[in-house]
């Protein structure tokens, strides 16, 4: 490998044998930043699929960019540089306080990302000891999660947010399933069921979104958080507030609050991405929906692949260089910024040298992160998406795009890709009854083992006799004799069928 001796902490971002920094006129390299790094903002960035591709040509597998203002960060696009970059703590940290940049004064107070890397009394953000008292605190009220239960509770909420559209014969699965089923899921593994409604949705929606009303989205959110960590400290319940409440670690209301937050937004913000990401290809992508009904692709296998392809979150700002090291062959100064490349080292060409291929089975994509910081949610997450998935295309199996493919609409950001909406049409059919207890079937009266007769319910529509057979002949007398293996065993679903029905939850 070779070092380069600039850093970004420094601004000198060009490299020696590469031409000067100020290009010559017409030249495709002016618009970019100082040094003629590429811009990760603007006009320049409306595809940053493409540019994290032009970066990896031109740089490798860690490229120097520049965020908002101009500030430099260095891009971790390489597979294997970012496990490395998440996996060593020694080196790498999300604490953002010793980011040079930031000590200086180059990023100002009101940068447009303050939001994603401003540092907090959080988990995600803490080191040594205290990093291990916070998330055991969140690890261990996970761990408490009944997942048979979860994944009833999602099978229901996703029938009855079925049923609010199924009589229309259209929909848009982004308005109406995706951007709620997450809140409603999340909500009942928090212990505030009583707070998911329309309005806590749009709040998660708009404070995500950055608008003028953020500021009070987010406030609603803190203060739904702030009655259920109150309300569990003097009424415990079984959920995972009152599990994160009661854990040894001893958080205090503000650390209990300030959790479930990071939880509730980051897990309902992955999951909506990722089931419209999934129902997106499912729609559009006829192979993808023929493997899908023809069995040579499960469900979950469906989700792996869309967390691969698609990621719910592109990037993550950030790391922060603790001393001077090296990583993809790049000199990395302490105090630099590293963007962790979730969407570009997912497609790391060394990895993935067809992206045509599928991914079945493995599971080792940078979606959930990686090391210290691994996403402790990621099971939620991929139940959610299972099972809903799996619920909505048993419902309404025929269910097909309303507009064409190119009319699909994206809101980008450096974080992550948002579909605007998906638009879908279907036959209409009458809402479900979500409160009855699922069944296979219904299980048939039995009769007790002593007694043999003819008489009892006889089938609806009786089985056509051959014409000249005689009727079979009554029995002279009943005695009791002990049931015959084979009568009861034959009313017992088989092991496939059992298989199911545990997996569904039932």
């Amino acid at each position: 490998m070779t070092t380069e001796p600039h850093s970004l902490t420094g601004r000198d971002l060009t490299r020696t044998d590469h031409a000067p920094s100020v290009p010559p006129p017409g030249c495709p390299a002016h618009g970019r930043g100082p040094g003629g790094a590429r811009r990760l903002y603007g006009p320049e960035a409306q595809d940053l699929g493409v540019l994290y591709e032009e970066l990896r040509a031109e740089h490798g597998a860690v490229a120097p960019a520049l965020l908002h203002d101009d500030v430099p960060v260095w891009v971790v696009l390489g597979h294997g540089e970012n496990l490395h970059m998440v996996r060593s703590p020694a080196h790498f940290t999300r604490d953002s306080r010793i980011w040079s940049a930031l000590q200086t004064g180059e990023v100002a107070p009101d940068h447009p990302l303050t939001p994603h890397f401003a540092w907090q009394p959080i988990c995600s953000y803490a080191e040594g000891d205290e990093h291990l008292r916070l998330r055991g605190a969140v690890t261990g009220a996970m761990s408490t999660i009944d997942y048979r239960g979860l994944r009833r509770f999602i099978n229901r909420a996703s029938q009855a947010l079925v049923n609010r559209f199924c009589e229309e014969g259209r929909a848009d699965l982004v308005a109406q399933f995706a951007d709620h089923l997450p809140m409603a899921v999340m909500c009942e593994v928090l212990g505030m069921a009583d707070e998911y409604n329309d309005r806590i949705v749009h709040a998660a929606r708009d404070m995500l979104k950055g608008t003028e009303t953020a500021i009070a989205s987010n406030q609603y959110i803190v203060d739904a958080l702030t009655r259920l960590t109150a309300r569990r400290r003097i009424q415990p319940e079984d959920d995972f507030t009152t599990h994160l409440v009661n854990h040894p670690a001893g958080l205090t209301d503000d650390e209990v609050r300030e959790h479930l937050r990071l939880v509730l937004i980051a897990a309902y913000e992955a999951t909506a991405n990722l089931l419209a990401n999934v129902l997106r290809v499912v729609l559009t992508d006829p192979r993808f929906r023929a493997q899908l009904n023809g069995g040579q692709m499960t469900v979950p296998e469906a989700v792996e692949q869309s967390l691969w392809d698609e990621p719910p979150f592109s990037t993550i700002l950030g790391y922060f260089a603790k001393q001077d090291t090296e990583l993809g062959g790049r000199r990395i100064r302490k105090g630099d910024a590293l963007l962790l490349g979730i969407a570009p080292g997912n497609v790391d060409p060394r990895v993935r040298p067809d992206l045509s291929a599928h991914m079945q089975g493995n599971r080792s994509h940078l979606a959930f992160g990686g090391g210290p910081h691994e996403c402790p949610g990621q099971d939620i997450g991929r139940a959610i998406a299972d099972t809903g998935v799996d619920a909505l295309l048993m419902r309404l199996p025929d269910i097909e795009l309303d507009c064409g493919e190119d009319a699909l609409r994206w809101t980008g950001s450096l974080a992550s890709r948002h579909l605007v909406e998906l638009p879908v049409r279907f036959e209409p059919r009458p809402p479900q009854d979500v409160t009855a207890a699922p069944a296979l079937r219904q299980v048939p009266r039995q009769s007790p083992g002593w007694e043999i007769t003819t008489s009892g319910p006889q089938p609806a529509t009786p089985l056509p006799q051959p014409a000249a057979a005689p009727p079979p002949p009554r029995p002279a007398a009943a005695r009791p004799v002990p049931p015959e293996p084979a009568a009861v065993t034959q009313e017992r679903p088989g092991v496939w069928r059992r298989l199911l029905r545990w997996w569904q939850g039932e």
